[in-house]
């Protein structure tokens, strides 16, 4: 009897720590977080190489990183649909 509740208490856990790991994947937390340092990367970059307009040209990567999250859910639904 002790066997399986430790391995129910082993499953509660590894259960917890896999909703863990989805709520943070589809987190605003995590989305803006990669925006920044997609941002802050890319000026960075182009200071280094003399882009001119280095601020405003890092605003591109960033913003298609922030497009390409917005969009994947409706793309995954199209998908998921012409599956069937």
């Amino acid at each position: 009897m002790k066997d399986l509740e430790s391995e129910i208490g082993k499953i509660k856990r590894r259960n917890a720590r896999v909703e863990a790991d989805k709520a943070w994947e589809t987190s605003y937390a995590r989305r803006g977080t990669i925006t920044l340092f997609t941002y802050l990367c890319s000026a960075a970059v182009f200071l280094i190489i003399g882009a001119p307009n280095p601020y405003l040209a890092a605003l591109v990567p960033a913003l298609a990183y922030v497009l390409s999250t917005v969009t994947m859910p409706a793309l995954k639904a199209l998908w998921l649909k012409s599956r069937k």
